[in-house]
């Protein structure tokens, strides 16, 4: 639903402006209280049945926006509990990030076949001859299915000349692509963690805003009103993502009105990225390993590793742009804070794994950043005098862009070998990953170099975008266009 403004959008947004104008104007704790009531004002409900069960989803969500646990249904709490502990200029979290709020979650039915109003009633109903297991019948004229018998093969809905049989999913287990939405003993929604690889799809499918991450800008603001130097680094997805900032060249002056010292782009790491894989890949493939998998996306890799262990040395250990970046700003500020910047909810767990030194301190998105932006009187079109980021080649850039990374590490492998022919696989959804790996499993994928991205569209589409794909694709490949320099093996960091 993304470039789609719904009171879905409008809640998430209110919550994350009024999260950051409390941080930033250091109002005291107890007044959290009065938040819920000034996103949601009056007394007449708007979206459920009462205004009551509104402002109780929009505390929790304020909660969630500062790091906070959910409250137990069960047991009385505050508003406000936790949060002086959280009132850091550090990383705070607990786990799980990704949580479903159980009364705001409607229960919606699973995965069944339904007969509309459509059904006329045939005389051939062919739906009842082709079903496997008799679970579809006449009833007054009219055709029904029952339940009990269903195995959801869908052989009823292909058949129905009218188009009267749907198929009826629950949006976060749609599109949740490693299948780890399961229902509680009340038909809520509950997440398997252990299958989870909060990617976040299912935060923005939801249409009852039921579903929501842990955010770190209320500690990020604490930090940037600190002494400490807070540095940015902003994904290479940024473009076009924010009304308020038409112009690319203003995103880095923008930040430092907002109390960054500097602003970097990950555009620089996705190119010494491409420089490394394509190294990995002339040296490993096929002698080593057989196939190569790219590294960026973390949910694709954390993915890749837990549900096909046999070949998760086949997943490039390289650093991720992200990671790259920040160990450069760490060598130039040593004492500074870290922050990603970018579409994706899943970097917040990269960011704090134990495996591999992140050196970022804080992840948000872009949604949370345009909060933050909002809180603090940024205005649209903002006079600020244009500071381009002139550092990435158009190779780094166009990693947020399905097939955007495996054609920055192709570009880097014909500069060294022009005539190789490389053949790439590509994926942009957790489900269609697990496809082309069952197949690389299968020996179907020998030489291949396999590019993974959880979200469609690539990162373009990750959860904490703003844009449609198709938008954000157009507005990227535009940018990248401008890029002096064409492949990341042009770039002047490599050696750095």
């Amino acid at each position: 639903m993304r470039g789609i403004f719904t009171p879905v959008t409008n809640i998430r947004r209110k919550v994350f402006t009024e999260v950051a104008r409390f941080a930033f104007e250091e109002k005291p704790f107890e007044e959290i209280d009065k938040l819920p009531y000034k996103i949601v004002p009056g007394e007449i409900a708007h979206y459920r049945d009462s205004v009551f069960k509104e402002r109780a989803i929009v505390g929790e969500r304020i909660r969630l926006a500062m790091g906070l646990n959910l409250r137990p249904v069960d047991k009385p709490a505050p508003l406000n509990e936790g949060i002086e502990e959280s009132a850091i200029p550090e990383t705070y979290y607990e786990h799980p990030l990704v949580n479903v709020i159980k009364f705001a979650c409607e229960a919606c039915p699973e995965d069944s076949f339904m007969v509309t109003n459509n059904c006329r009633g045939c005389l051939a109903h062919p739906c009842t001859a082709v079903c496997p297991t008799n679970a579809v019948g006449m009833k007054d004229g009219f055709a029904v299915i029952d339940k009990e018998k269903c195995i959801r093969c869908g052989k009823c809905k292909t058949a129905c000349p009218y188009n009267a049989i749907v198929r009826y999913q629950r949006p976060c287990a749609q599109a949740c692509g490693v299948d780890a939405i399961e229902s509680d003993e009340l038909g809520r929604a509950k997440i398997n963690y252990d299958r989870c690889v909060s990617c976040g799809m299912c935060l923005v499918n939801c249409p009852f805003a039921a579903i929501a991450d842990k955010s770190q800008i209320f500690q990020l603001i604490h930090a940037l009103k600190s002494d400490t130097k807070v540095i940015a680094e902003i994904a290479p997805a940024f473009v076009g993502q924010f009304d308020s900032i038409k112009d690319p060249d203003k995103i880095k002056p923008i930040l430092k009105k907002l109390g960054f010292y500097d602003v970097y782009e990950v555009a620089v790491g996705a190119d010494i990225g491409a420089v490394e894989e394509a190294e990995h890949f002339l040296e490993s493939v096929p002698d080593k390993q057989p196939f190569m998998a790219t590294s960026c996306c973390p949910s694709w890799a954390v993915m890749a590793k837990k549900f096909f262990p046999e070949i998760a040395h086949c997943v490039s250990d390289g650093l991720t742009p992200m990671v790259l970046t920040a160990r450069m700003i760490k060598k130039d500020y040593p004492d500074s804070k870290v922050v990603f910047i970018g579409p994706c909810a899943a970097k917040k767990l990269e960011a704090m794994r134990k495996s591999v030194r992140s050196d970022v301190d804080f992840v948000i998105t872009f949604e949370e950043l345009l909060g933050m932006m909002v809180a603090k009187g940024i205005a649209p079109d903002e006079d600020v005098a244009p500071e381009p980021l002139c550092d990435a080649t158009a190779g780094g850039r166009g990693y947020p862009v399905t097939g955007g990374v495996a054609k920055a590490i192709v570009d880097v492998i014909h500069t060294k070998h022009p005539d190789m022919e490389v053949p790439v696989e590509k994926a942009d959804s957790l489900s269609d990953c697990r496809k082309m790996l069952t197949l690389a499993k299968a020996g179907k994928k020998n030489g291949y170099l396999l590019e993974g991205m959880a979200c469609p569209g690539g990162c373009i589409g990750g959860a904490g975008t703003v844009l449609t794909t198709a938008k954000a694709t157009a507005v990227i490949k535009n940018y990248k266009e401008q890029s002096e320099k064409k492949t990341a093996a042009q770039s002047d960091f490599i050696n750095k």
